[in-house]
């Protein structure tokens, strides 16, 4: 308990002279300024992040925070700026969340998964995958292994397709390898994250950091399930669960007979409880129940839905979804580009009367006074946008923001406080204890003594 406190209060101290020092600093741009209305948003934004460290970002889409998750992101945060191994790519409220999760909230499991994943990315060259990686047999393995993004759900997520009961697993093995798969499931995976995520976020208007999945056993069991089919499944699980874990928002296994009930009962090994309590497993009354979660017009017409894609190769071969909109996936890159910016302060190209087009910004968007473009942030306000002048809503912005600092340092203070009483009840309790610890010797001692004396005499 001690040594937790310790941490503890040094975590919330370190914290405290990191905002001040921003404070500090941001008030001495004020006294250069006659006034603080004549910084733009931006520019404030930029003194407070650089110098403050405590940076959670501040989403353009409809996205609230748990105030309890909060505090366990910022202190895993911290935990990992304390000793450097933190990268600016990966400094995301969303990304660290999802660890958190994954390890119960557990600060230093989360901390140690974090670190896992970092060292995996390095070990397998997960960048270079991303940007280099050419994966030539797409079409080859597209024929005998259906599946594919189609679509979105009805909350905005990407929807993920697979046929699996229709795999050919020896024409697959013979078009490509275990290795060049495995590596183009990491490919998909960093397009997910990178592109599919962001531009679906946008098109939503609100945080999207999963995908619903409906996996086709129909066919599949015991016989069908090769050593390499296994080992296929669980190289991509492993790599799932511990490197891009709570991706998953629902899995729907349908068209499931009594042969993959059995290899059910195999597969789930395999898996995370927090994996298994996100799939449902359905047989061939399986409509209704994907109906719930998926709009006719994103369900292919194979599984009972409305859409036949006609162009070809079908649905599965479309990667149809937000993120093939060109103006869609040019938004979300200045928005979500390099690392994970304050999204607030972020100077974007979209028209406010016609978000879902993303159209260039009209006259209207722009201050031809302050040759300011508006701030994306700005555009997704509601209609006092429209009645508010430009300064006022960077004045409420700035007062908004230090006025939520100025609360956290409250808090801390508080933690602090807390802290140090607990620190001084055990070093009391500890005091007690060496005390008669000493009392306890020095009674063995004079006992010794008082007998020796008595053999003497």
């Amino acid at each position: 308990m001690r040594e937790e406190s310790s941490v503890a209060i040094r975590m919330c101290l370190s914290k405290t002279v990191q905002k001040w020092n921003a404070y500090w600093h941001l008030l001495q741009v004020q006294g250069k300024n006659s006034s603080i209305s004549k910084m733009s948003f931006r520019s404030i934004d930029r003194l407070l992040r650089r110098n403050s460290k405590t940076k959670i970002s501040r989403n353009i889409v409809d996205d609230v925070h748990d105030q309890k998750e909060e505090q366990f992101v910022q202190s895993l945060r911290e935990l990992l700026l304390a000793s450097n191994q933190l990268p600016e790519k990966f400094d995301d409220y969303h990304l660290l969340l999802r660890f958190l999760r994954m390890r119960g909230f557990n600060i230093l499991k989360a901390k140690e998964m974090f670190l896992s994943m970092l060292k995996w990315r390095e070990d397998c060259s997960v960048d270079a995958i991303a940007n280099d990686f050419k994966f030539e047999e797409y079409d080859a393995v597209k024929r005998c292994y259906p599946q594919g993004f189609h679509g979105v759900d009805r909350f905005g997520r990407p929807l993920y397709i697979e046929r699996i009961g229709m795999v050919d697993l020896s024409k697959l093995m013979q078009v490509t390898t275990l290795d060049r798969y495995v590596k183009y499931h990491i490919s998909e995976q960093e397009k997910t994250v990178s592109v599919r995520y962001p531009a679906c976020s946008l098109a939503a208007k609100k945080h999207i950091a999963s995908t619903t999945a409906i996996l086709d056993v129909k066919g599949l069991g015991l016989n069908n399930f090769s050593k390499s089919a296994r080992e296929m499944f669980i190289e991509i699980q492993k790599i799932d669960s511990n490197y891009y874990p709570e991706t998953l928002n629902q899995l729907y296994i349908i068209n499931a007979g009594s042969g993959f009930r059995a290899l059910w009962k195999v597969l789930k090994a395999f898996m995370e409880a927090r994996t298994l309590a996100k799939i449902q497993v359905l047989g061939t009354n399986y409509l209704n129940t994907v109906l719930e979660a998926v709009d006719p017009s994103n369900l292919p017409d194979f599984l009972g839905g409305t859409c036949t894609c006609s162009a070809t190769g079908g649905c599965l071969l479309q990667d149809k979804g937000p993120w093939t909109d060109p103006d869609m996936v040019r938004a979300s890159k200045e928005a979500f580009g390099k690392g994970q910016k304050s999204f607030n302060g972020l100077t974007a190209t979209v028209a406010c009367e016609n978000l879902a087009g993303l159209q260039e910004p009209s006259a209207r968007q722009v201050d031809f006074t302050s040759r300011r473009k508006r701030t994306l942030g700005m555009l997704l306000q509601d209609n006092q946008v429209g009645t508010d002048t430009s300064e006022n809503i960077q004045q409420k912005q700035v007062n908004a923001q230090i006025s939520e600092k100025v609360r956290e340092l409250e808090e801390c203070s508080a933690q602090t406080k807390e802290s140090l009483q607990t620190l001084i009840c055990k070093q009391q309790e500890l005091a007690s204890h060496i005390e008669q610890l000493r009392n306890i010797i020095r009674d063995g001692m004079n006992a010794d003594t008082r007998a020796s004396t008595q053999n003497m005499k």
